[in-house]
């Protein structure tokens, strides 16, 4: 079966929006953080910020590429909930890190956490949902 037939086929919650909100809000997000990223990642490789600085990042990245194949790929609800868990305690890491030295960084991230956020309740409610 398709992945996105086999996602359409579960229970999900009223408040779930439609299919098509995905695609936009991601192109949105994903531009927000390839800018906002990249600066991080500039600013270490020129020695303007310590290094260490882009661990939570490169682990957001990591996380957020891991759940599409987990969540489509494997089907599995459980894992995607444990990927999603990570991505957002990985964002709310790399907010607060990299605060002190550019703090547009982590407001430019807010979007990216309140949808973080609605998407994990989203999928804590599906994976209850489908257990």
């Amino acid at each position: 079966m398709n992945s996105f037939v086999w996602y359409s086929k579960l229970i999900k919650p009223s408040w779930a929006p439609p299919s098509w909100i995905f695609g936009p809000v991601w192109s949105f997000l994903y531009v927000t953080i390839f800018i906002s990223f990249g600066a991080v990642f500039l600013k270490v490789i020129k020695k303007e910020i310590p290094a260490i600085v882009i661990l939570p990042f490169v682990l957001n990245l990591i996380f957020n590429a891991a759940f599409t194949p987990l969540q489509f790929g494997l089907k599995n609800n459980a894992l995607a909930l444990v990927d999603i868990l990570l991505v957002l305690a990985t964002l709310i890491w790399l907010m607060i890190t990299i605060y002190p030295h550019l703090k547009w960084v982590t407001y430019a991230q807010v979007p990216y956490l309140l949808w973080v956020c609605f998407a994990t309740i989203l999928q804590v409610t599906v994976t209850y949902l489908n257990r």
